[in-house]
């Protein structure tokens, strides 16, 4: 009888015997879960990831690779440029700088840092503009037209306390008139002129 009270009380006995023990299980009962869930999130969403490089082979990125470097477009020669003016050019290309004073670069609006630049003169400024000076790389080349610069260094330049003048447009190339017009048309009869005359000597 003893025997079987012994194993009665060893059934219902619990496996934990220490507090270590105890909070070992307890921890493990709020992990574990939570482990679960985030493996199955993952495995659910594994699908719309992409491992690195699987897009090389993607149609597009082919066509990518092999397009030809020129292109074809067509503009419009006759199309009306409208140049930017000082301040579209400021706020895309110079505020950077210009506005924190970073690199050393005066600050925009800062008559003290700009009178020893603007006493220089329009051009002085121009060329340091385009060509780059000190920590500031050269403008000229760019997104920008140097006569679209040139507006840019007189805007700062205004600003900081001087009195430039805007710089003048840049001239358009003259239109060919009708005797270059000519010239094709009498260059294209000269040939049937002397085809007339071959078949007449026949």
């Amino acid at each position: 009888m003893s025997e079987e009270q012994h194993y009665e009380e060893a059934e219902h006995e619990s496996g934990i015997k220490t507090p270590r023990q105890l909070v070992t299980l307890v921890a493990a009962a709020f992990i574990v879960p939570v482990l679960v869930i985030i493996m199955l999130t993952q495995f659910v969403a594994l699908d719309n990831k992409k491992s690195p490089g699987t897009d090389a082979l993607a149609a597009s990125a082919v066509a990518a690779r092999i397009a030809p470097v020129a292109s074809d477009a067509v503009f419009d020669a006759n199309a009306v440029v409208v140049p930017k003016t000082g301040q579209q050019v400021f706020e895309a290309q110079c505020t950077t700088c210009h506005t924190a004073g970073l690199l050393g670069a005066p600050k925009f609006g800062d008559a003290a840092a700009w009178g020893p630049r603007v006493a220089k003169g329009y051009d002085a400024l121009l060329q340091s503009a385009l060509k780059g000076k000190g920590n500031m790389p050269a403008q000229g080349g760019g997104d920008f037209t140097d006569f679209e610069v040139g507006r840019a260094v007189v805007y700062m330049a205004n600003h900081g306390g001087g009195k430039l003048a805007e710089p003048a447009a840049p001239v358009a190339p003259a239109a060919s008139g009708p005797a270059s017009g000519a010239a094709p048309a009498a260059s294209a009869a000269a040939p049937a002129a002397s085809a007339a005359a071959s078949a007449a000597s026949m």
